[in-house]
């Protein structure tokens, strides 16, 4: 640095902003952000203070550890600050690339492409975006303008994201409510073959996107049906387009979930979550060829689908050392494993508790169901907190496994009777017996009539009933 040279840092100190102000989390999000987050947070008192966080776990300041079985949603595949990934970013910063010119082709992309194909045998492009709703954008335009075609069919229940066009295609009444209008697409039951060729025959019909497995819930589609999906689509001359947003990239104990089912290869693929690492927001959408040619039919068309930061240096990095990671460290022969072994040992306790109605999944993405239990006492309490809000039994499970065992998990929808656990894909068998444990005693608690779980179950109502 020359005597004329600015300092780079000026007076920005990371560590010292958060030293003097993370104390004020709660406060800032309620008075900048969405003010109901942190009334949410204290109501069902998650409202902790994490200060650091690595693999599958979090530390509180009293140095406490919490398992972490939500991975952030799926995006924290790897566990937080994989050294692979933090390399690879550290590594990107120092090279200075010459990165987002707009007008010449950097490596990076091409190369995390050419890996995430090397997956995807019967695809051959990849286009990239920011994020798994950006991914899902990309794949509805280009069914749309590769068939010619106006209407997209989804399934019930399903989630795809939340901007409109992927809002369009959301399954689920509560996130499109007061968005209208959306774009005209129409919702079909999950694994119901007549009545997808019925909306077909209509002959507008430019896709159908489907989750393999669907992350409300975690129902998984009936076997065969992607594959007699697949063969209807193409017979009417339309897509299927898979979203592997949250199943993908291992989660279920193959790459894709719809590897589950042999004969099945989507026109276009839809990723995002656990690619970025947990550092960079990125999603890809994958595609065949002449879909791809078709969208970018010439070169007045070669930005008619871009994205701003779409394919930036430190998304590419992240993503090609996760992949390096799945394979160099056998992540997801890991997730199959943990997966049978939690979801053998979970299915075991369906007769031990009248409360647990189901044990579903795959890999490591495993749906708790809760159900009517059969004798009077327990009957009694059940049906109170149906009265108030369908969702409430789940809530008052993952409550005190969080606060009595240090275990986050969440419900797996708004209204459900279902816990959904998407852990790191790194967990062990030490994780598993943790969880295992500390859900048996939730259970014995809650069938024991135990005081503190249904005393809060009682403030469940109090708030549900409040805000009606």
């Amino acid at each position: 640095m020359t005597a004329e040279t600015p300092s780079q840092s000026g007076d920005f100190d990371l560590g010292k902003l958060l030293a003097g102000r993370a104390a004020e989390r709660y406060e800032l999000h309620a008075r900048h952000l969405n003010h109901q987050l942190p009334r949410m947070l204290h109501t069902i008192g998650f409202d902790k203070y994490y200060e650091r966080a690595e693999g599958a776990y979090f530390w509180d300041a009293e140095g406490n550890d919490y398992l972490d079985m939500l991975a952030g949603f799926g995006v924290m595949g790897l566990g937080r600050h994989h050294p692979v990934v933090r390399k690879a970013l550290h590594d990107v910063l120092d090279a200075s690339l010459a990165d987002l010119t707009r007008f010449d082709c950097q490596p990076l992309p091409g190369l995390l492409a050419e890996q995430l194909l090397t997956h995807s045998p019967h695809l051959d492009r990849v286009f990239f975006g920011n994020s798994g709703t950006e991914a899902v954008e990309t794949a509805l335009k280009f069914a749309r303008y590769a068939t010619g075609k106006p209407r997209v069919l989804y399934c019930a229940h399903a989630f795809h994201g939340l901007t409109t066009g992927s809002l369009s295609v959301n399954g689920e009444s509560g996130f499109r409510d007061g968005f209208a209008p959306l774009l005209p697409d129409t919702a079909v039951p999950l694994g119901d073959l007549d009545v997808l060729e019925r909306e077909l025959r209509k002959g507008d019909v430019a896709a159908l996107i489907v989750e393999p497995i669907q992350g409300k819930g975690v129902h998984e589609s009936p076997p065969g049906y992607l594959r007699a999906a697949q063969e209807l689509l193409h017979r009417h001359k339309a897509l299927l387009i898979a979203d592997e947003v949250q199943t993908g990239l291992g989660r279920t104990g193959d790459f894709y979930a719809y590897q589950h089912e042999t004969g099945v290869e989507p026109d276009l693929v839809c990723v995002a979550k656990a690619l970025s690492g947990g550092y960079v927001p990125v999603g890809a959408t994958l595609g065949k060829d002449w879909i791809f040619k078709k969208v970018y039919s010439s070169m007045d068309r070669v930005l008619v689908h871009s994205a701003s930061f779409g394919a930036n240096a430190q998304a590419m990095a992240a993503g090609l050392a996760v992949l390096s990671v799945l394979e160099n460290e056998k992540i997801v022969a890991n997730a199959r494993a943990m997966g049978e072994e939690l979801k053998s040992r979970l299915a075991a306790l369906v007769d031990k508790y009248e409360l647990l109605s189901e044990v579903r999944g795959r890999g490591l993405m495993i749906g708790i169901e809760f159900g009517r239990p059969k004798s009077l006492k327990l009957r009694s309490r059940w049906t109170m907190l149906q009265a108030a809000r369908k969702g409430l039994f789940a809530q008052m499970v993952v409550v005190p496994l969080l606060q009595r065992h240090r275990i986050l998990t969440q419900v797996s929808g708004d209204h459900l009777e279902v816990i959904k656990l998407i852990p790191p894909l790194i967990i062990g068998e030490r994780d598993v017996d943790r969880f295992v444990d500390a859900f048996t005693d939730v259970m014995d608690d809650a069938h024991n009539g135990g005081g503190l779980m249904w005393d809060f179950g009682k403030t469940l109502v109090k708030q549900a009933v409040a805000n009606r």
